[in-house]
């Protein structure tokens, strides 16, 4: 008779419970603590999942509250725009650009040639008319360069529209500048 046999015989009363103590455990791991572990671990998972969706909520919170304060800051600033530097009628504006271009031209020692004012079609349903300002100049490059600076720097608000440099006489450094220009103005609401 083998040994283990003769152990199992022999030790019946000890080895019966220690089997049966194997067999509860195998039966208890299998039926209480690994379901236990795979519903641990899928809650570990659903917690890392939802603090991944938090921490999205909250960067979707911070971008939203920036495009609140971003658009506020943007109707603020449009305001002031159309408040501070727009001209307030047709006569600010063309009173804005007769006065303001020539005084520019005299410290660039640029000399006005020609100058003719034409008011835009508004378009429907807008706030904003616009002047068109066609002029003629006559300087050298130097002096262009420093007016169109100065234009450009100054609290007028003036945009540069087109800009054509031409020489009339090859004989002289004198140079011809058209340029373009225009200006907006708020409408009044009887010109909507």
């Amino acid at each position: 008779m083998p040994l283990w046999k003769r152990i199992l015989i022999e030790k019946r009363a000890l080895v019966a419970p220690l089997v049966l103590a194997v067999v509860a455990n195998l039966v208890a791991y299998g039926l209480w603590v690994y379901p236990l572990g795979v519903k641990s671990a899928g809650a570990a998972e659903r917690a890392a999942a939802a603090a991944r969706s938090l921490q999205a909520a909250e960067r979707e919170l911070a971008s939203a509250r920036e495009l609140v304060a971003g658009k506020s800051r943007a109707e603020q600033e449009l305001s002031t725009f159309f408040d501070k530097v727009l001209p307030p009628d047709l006569r600010s504006a063309r009173n804005l650009t007769y006065a303001t271009l020539p005084a520019l031209a005299r410290k660039s020692n640029v000399r006005l040639m020609d100058r003719r004012f034409e008011e835009g079609k508004p378009e429907k349903n807008t706030r904003l008319g616009v002047l068109n300002v066609h002029t003629s100049w006559e300087g050298d490059y130097e002096s262009f360069r420093r007016f169109i600076y100065a234009l450009e720097s100054a609290s007028p608000f003036v945009i540069i529209d087109d800009v054509a440099l031409t020489q009339s006489d090859p004989t002289k450094s004198l140079l011809m500048l058209k340029m373009e220009l225009s200006t907006y103005f708020r409408l009044t609401t009887s010109a909507n």
